[in-house]
């Protein structure tokens, strides 16, 4: 198959360009900024942009399968504009030029709880898009991820940016619960999306092997690096405000959307991993991914 991965160049686009093309597709991967060097040889690079219609259209045509993988992170503060323009309208976009090509499968990648009326922007631009694949007249595949980590990912940054060594307060002490998966369990996962034609109209909601707090997500990273922190309850509500203020204030790297993500369990109700005949007890876990003993 000729297959268009669509963000191709980003941390999980090039584990998914590498197992695509290990599977004996030709594959292409398009984004703003192309780097070779971020995936294997045999797979090509294209320039795009998916909020400028006619720089992705070209790239299309010829393909039997796309795979979007564009947005911006939920991770760190980004105008609701933004998120709208590049995963709405960048979704939309997307799908246009894979139906006026005649592409037989498109593959988004959205977010667990992504809704319309979802209380963030990401998670509502992400809605608005699952949206945009659903109504068109596409045989698509939508997957929910929750937290995905692993080599060139931001969860470690993330966590680094907002605690302190030794002691750091978290929000309620860091009780949101998080089910990190790790991206070469998911890859494959995407790529049976592309595969298999029986999965047309399917959604899937996918994550991790285990459920962890941010607390203990926290004492990992410190673990990871041979030091421990002590974690100091702050109350949600307060954190909130002040996420609330900083969304106004110039080169804050958080805001209102990371504020009203601070009580929600990024967690599936049920894994679907074993609609792919993915045994959770084998995918890998953060422990590993951060080379210390869980506990």
């Amino acid at each position: 198959m000729n297959v268009l991965v669509v963000g191709g160049a980003g941390f999980i686009g090039r584990h998914l360009c590498a197992e695509l093309a290990a599977r004996g597709h030709d594959v292409t991967a398009l984004s703003r900024e192309p780097d070779p060097g971020a995936v294997p040889d045999d797979v090509e690079t294209a320039i795009g942009d998916v909020t400028a219609y006619d720089s992705i259209e070209p790239h299309f045509e010829g393909m039997d399968a796309v795979v979007n993988l564009v947005a911006l992170s939920p991770l760190f503060k980004a105008p609701a504009s933004a998120h709208d323009r590049v995963t709405r309208q960048g979704t939309e976009h997307c799908v246009r030029a894979a139906e006026e090509h005649d592409v037989e499968r498109f593959v988004y990648q959205s977010g667990i709880f992504a809704d319309p009326d979802a209380g963030t922007a990401y998670l509502r631009a992400k809605g608005e898009a699952e949206a945009a694949v659903r109504e068109s007249d596409l045989s698509w595949v939508i997957f929910r991820p929750t937290m995905v980590f692993g080599e060139g990912c931001e969860i470690v940054d993330f966590v680094s940016l907002v605690t302190t060594p030794v002691v750091t307060a978290l929000p309620g002490g860091g009780r949101v619960r998080y089910q990190p998966m790790a991206v070469e369990d998911l890859a494959p996962m995407l790529a049976d999306g592309v595969e298999d034609e029986d999965r047309g109209g399917e959604t899937y909601e996918v994550g991790g092997p285990q459920e962890i707090t941010l607390a203990e997500l926290t004492r990992l990273v410190y673990r990871s690096r041979g030091k421990s922190v002590r974690i100091v309850p702050v109350p949600t509500a307060l954190a909130k405000v002040g996420l609330r203020i900083a969304e106004y204030v110039p080169f804050a790297p958080l805001g209102a959307d990371q504020g009203a993500s601070l009580d929600t369990d990024l967690v599936v109700e049920n894994n679907d991993v074993s609609a792919f005949d993915v045994d959770p007890a084998e995918m890998r876990t953060i422990e590993e991914f951060l080379g210390v003993a869980s506990g």
